[in-house]
């Protein structure tokens, strides 16, 4: 595979044929054949590491355009192949869903968030319709083991230890403080008791039961192995250790149009992006950088030097990770998979202004007494080149990089414009483990598997895609087949806006007007979709929850 090119007949057709053109069959990946230059004692399977980071943009890590130091991830890139056209679900919970399923978030259960809204669709937590990759590869004879966030149930019977996983360690919930996790890290079942002593910080106890479970598991000839590593990194609360900020600080003085203009560019050198896809301009909510005061500019150059600490703090891991497959002899049969859950979060959930002690300085933002977000400018900075955040089905919210790492098996250092999305990943573990999606499992049927392998894009051939793909969050809704996606906004008014992706992937020409057949065959196309897989209209949900929320105050009875 190779850099993408720009030509007469179109970005994305073109790379596509020239990938498929350039690439030669390296193997066959199907059930009970090698699957690549394996060490001799090893299994045939490979080993699958699945990285899962939240709320991070489509440009932060170095290898996607961006200024933060992340070797580990770009050698995983340098090595491997990234994606330029990979999506997920625009959220936490319901990426995870997907992503773990091999289905559509509604399929799954986990519509919305966690709270059963009465509907199958938005059961808050993984429903006994679907399963999940740890339940499949158990049964195909691997070890499994779940670090980090799981964010897809916490009632009976949903536990990771309930879904297929031999061993976890992490947050069950969404989020927390870094230092000083309140709600609760478990191991097992097993509530842990954090050291109160500054010791303490989740992402490097993520990255500790990972290399943990690689010694242990990686050294077993005769069993591969499959570990979810989820970190909550770079999620709100904005919190990282110090002589990590000290990398960044003053760095992004500058300011973000600056830091926006320099990734747009970098994308383009990376061959990642079209250089006829503009750059979207600064959202209308954040102000010109030379607009702010010095106070308010150094401010804002913690929050996103803190941030961009806590994206190293985690490639440091993943380089931990990385080097104890190495230490163990499994890094040839491994297959590594990173991504992001959506894109950058703008959503402030404390007052955005920096908190200040007795003395009047700001409150380091390496202390568990510091807990804000980085705000809407920086998120769009994350996003670059694309419009809009988490939760939204424009590219700003969908968006993510997708990096795939298997030594003898994928061409290194490609780039591969070929249309991924995460319910994928279920197909693609299926098939290098040499197993299949069941039908049934433990005596319940389940949803028919909606992911398509990634296998053939691995050994740098075209790959059967989909016909189309849908989303749906909140409100939010999108449809993409072939060159255009008809995309809503989940804000009033909501109507269809239809891009031409191939011409403008930064969806700033709305062709709606335009183009109303197309407008209406999407539409229609994506209703079809909405009714299979049980979405429900936001003007409907925003009722239950109304209700839901008057049951917890004992004001009201379910209907």
């Amino acid at each position: 595979m190779r850099p993408c090119t720009t030509t007469r007949r179109g970005f994305l057709k073109d790379a596509a044929l020239a990938i498929a053109a350039a690439a030669t069959p390296r193997l066959a990946l199907s059930a009970g054949a090698p699957t690549g230059r394996l060490p001799t004692k090893r299994p045939e399977r490979p080993n699958i590491v699945l990285i899962l980071c939240d709320d991070m943009g489509f440009s932060d890590i170095g290898c996607y355009g961006g200024e933060v130091n992340t070797p580990n991830l770009n050698r995983l890139a340098a090595g491997g192949v990234r994606f330029s056209q990979f999506y997920n679900s625009a959220r936490c919970c319901p990426t995870r869903a997907s992503l773990l399923t091999g289905l559509h978030p509604h399929q799954a259960g986990i519509g919305w968030m966690t709270a059963d809204l009465g509907y199958p669709g938005y059961y808050g937590a993984l429903n006994d319709r679907c399963v999940t990759i740890a339940e499949v590869l158990k049964q195909a004879g691997y070890r499994t083991c779940a670090s980090g966030k799981w964010h897809v149930g916490s009632r009976p019977g949903t536990h990771p230890l309930d879904r297929g996983f031999d061993a976890y360690y992490g947050l069950i919930d969404g989020a927390c403080n870094y230092f000083r996790p309140k709600k609760g890290i478990f191991r097992g079942r097993t509530r842990v008791k954090i050291p109160t002593d500054g010791s303490y910080y989740t992402t490097d106890a993520f990255t500790d039961q990972a290399v943990q479970f690689v010694d242990k598991a990686g050294r077993d000839e005769d069993k591969p192995f499959f570990l979810y590593l989820a970190y909550t990194a770079p999620h709100y609360p904005i919190q990282a250790w110090q002589q990590d900020i000290d990398k960044y600080r003053g760095k992004y003085m500058k300011g973000w149009d600056k830091i926006r203009d320099a990734r747009h560019k970098r994308l383009i050198e990376l061959g990642l992006i079209d250089p006829k896809w503009k750059l979207s301009p600064r959202d209308r909510r954040n102000p010109a950088w030379d607009t702010l005061s010095d106070a308010d500019k150094d401010w804002r150059d913690l929050l996103m030097a803190t941030y961009a600490a806590m994206i190293d703090r985690m490639d440091q891991g993943i380089g931990r990770v990385l080097a104890k497959l190495k230490e163990v002899g499994a890094e040839e049969n491994t297959l590594v998979m990173f991504l992001s859950d959506n894109g950058g979060c703008p959503y402030t959930n404390k007052p955005d202004k920096p908190k200040r002690g007795a003395d009047g300085k700001i409150v380091p933002t390496s202390t568990p007494d510091m807990e804000y977000t980085y705000g809407w400018a920086w998120a769009n900075a994350s996003n670059t080149p694309f419009r809009r955040y988490k939760q939204h089905t424009h590219e700003g919210g969908i968006a993510t990089p997708f990096i795939a790492y298997w030594p003898g098996v994928i061409k290194p250092g490609g780039v591969t414009h070929q249309v991924g999305h995460i319910v994928d990943v279920m197909a693609t573990c299926a098939e290098v483990a040499g197993t299949r999606y069941p039908a049934s499992f433990e005596g319940r049927s389940l949803t028919p598997l909606e992911g398509k392998s990634l296998a053939s894009v691995f050994q740098g051939r075209q790959r059967e895609g989909h016909d189309h793909l849908c989303w749906q969050h909140n409100g939010a809704r999108a449809i993409r087949k072939g060159k255009w996606k008809l995309v809503a906004r989940n804000e009033k008014p909501a109507s269809w806006e239809l891009y031409d992706i191939e011409a403008d992937r930064t969806e700033l020409n709305d062709l709606a007007r335009a183009h109303p057949d197309t407008v209406k065959e999407l539409s229609a196309l994506y209703q079809k979709w909405a009714d299979r897989v049980g979405v429900v209209p936001l003007d409907e949900l925003k009722k239950r929850k109304r209700e839901r929320k008057k049951r917890k105050q004992g004001g009201g009875k379910r209907k």
